[in-house]
């Protein structure tokens, strides 16, 4: 793995540093060379099974227009009703202008952690058989990695199925 300092982190990257560190925990983020924008990019820069990247998706509920934040398995796919009955309205697939409004983030480089507001949180079941997994810290090429069992406490989401 790429050792760096972190110093040198982006803007965003170092937003997502400093949330790691009030929530307490030791989590290094690292901007690496290759792409980390898409699940399939991350695994593969990375070198890891891509159930282990942490797919950070923004909704809204349809009703209220709260933001949702679906923490899910890079190889898995959401659901929408099975999460909608959790949510107790349905969901919307947030856009651009709505997800940078709500985490300050680009798609491609979304946290689980640091966002501008407090989005109702899901995390995926499936995340938690690995021992480590990979998130995005900001941007298209940062990243921290984790134990899996720290993601509820470090976003205080709830643990669902999200897929059938």
């Amino acid at each position: 793995m790429i050792s760096q300092d972190t110093e040198t982190l982006s803007k965003s990257a170092q937003r997502v540093q400093d949330a790691i560190k009030s929530a307490g925990c030791e989590f290094r983020v690292l901007e690496l060379p290759g792409s980390t924008r898409t699940a399939e990019e991350s695994a593969h820069t990375i070198g890891c099974e891509l159930g282990q990247i942490v797919k950070s998706l923004i909704f809204k509920g349809k009703e209220s227009g709260k933001p949702v934040l679906l923490l899910v398995s890079g190889s898995n796919r959401v659901k929408e009703k099975i999460v909608a009955k959790h949510l107790g309205e349905k969901l919307v697939k947030a856009d651009a202008e709505f997800t940078r409004e709500v985490t300050g983030f680009a798609i491609g480089g979304i946290p689980p952690i640091g966002h501008l507001s407090n989005p109702i949180t899901y995390i995926d079941e499936d995340l938690l058989q690995y021992e480590t997994i990979w998130a995005a810290a900001g941007t298209p090429h940062a990243v921290f990695s984790l134990p899996a069992a720290k993601l509820e406490p470090l976003t205080q989401g709830t643990v669902i199925a999200v897929k059938a």
